[in-house]
């Protein structure tokens, strides 16, 4: 008896963890809402284009749906409209989405994918892990955030791609294919995130002028493929950056 009452008082100090509240849930969704709105606004013209562009293409009203959904790659989707229609091999729609998408890559190195609870949530997660999540969620402002703000970010920033390419594609018929500066509205997008990254990031120089010279290196050196040379052209500079101020700091600390 002493034996079980003894193991009866060392379970009653292990601890559990209890599942999340409601109103936790509640206020992770309402947090995501408001970081998603923004991004939103220019996610949903966004979709309404693809889905003009998917139907005026020739393809059902529902492959916009399907594409938004199980590939959800934004830029790559655009690409694999005409390559759908053309019936181009699977190994080039393979290689075009490869060379497309080699950015996520880089992506994983930093996003923060371990807050992230649950076999599910982290595939979903890593599915859902777009430029959009990336630039919102490895913010300064978001280091506190939990896993479940993170995940419903990404929820929602896929319900208003969908939800935009689902409507394009229902009312094509209704919208012109040919509007002048739908192709320049995702350049815009993410140059608005790239502000707002440099805003939150205003006493570290160094990276964004890095980011600079990597890119008018690989546009020099490698203009076939300039975002994949580009990529790999910041990191190597950010390792260096990385060794530099790690020695930096050794010599101070013996000095």
């Amino acid at each position: 008896m002493g034996t079980v009452a003894a193991a009866v008082a060392d379970a009653s100090v292990i601890p559990v963890q209890a599942p999340a509240s409601a109103p936790g849930r509640r206020a992770d969704i309402a947090a995501a809402l408001r970081d998603s709105a923004s991004v939103g606004l220019g996610l949903v013209p966004l979709g309404l284009a693809f889905g003009v562009v998917a139907t005026h293409a020739g393809l059902p009203w529902w492959c916009a749906v399907l594409f938004t959904s199980l590939i959800y790659a934004g830029s790559l989707e655009f690409l694999l409209v005409p390559l759908v229609v053309a019936a181009v091999p699977l190994a080039t729609v393979a290689l075009t989405a490869f060379l497309v998408n080699v950015r996520h890559v880089f992506y994983s190195l930093s996003f923060p994918l371990h807050r992230v609870n649950g076999r599910l949530a982290k595939a979903y997660s890593t599915f859902a892990m777009t430029d959009e999540a990336y630039a919102l969620s490895t913010a300064d402002s978001a280091r506190d955030w939990p896993g479940r703000r993170i995940v419903w970010l990404q929820v929602l920033l896929q319900l208003y791609w969908v939800l935009g390419a689902t409507v394009g594609a229902l009312l094509s018929t209704l919208i012109p294919g040919g509007l002048n500066g739908l192709d320049f509205a995702m350049t815009a997008l993410f140059t608005v995130l790239a502000l707002d990254a440099l805003r939150d990031r205003r006493g570290d120089l160094p990276t964004p002028v890095l980011a600079v010279l990597s890119a008018l290196i690989a546009r020099w050196l490698f203009p076939g493929q300039f975002l994949l040379a580009a990529f790999v052209v910041f990191t190597a500079g950010l390792m260096v950056r990385r060794l530099v101020a790690g020695v930096a700091a050794r010599g101070s600390a013996d000095a």
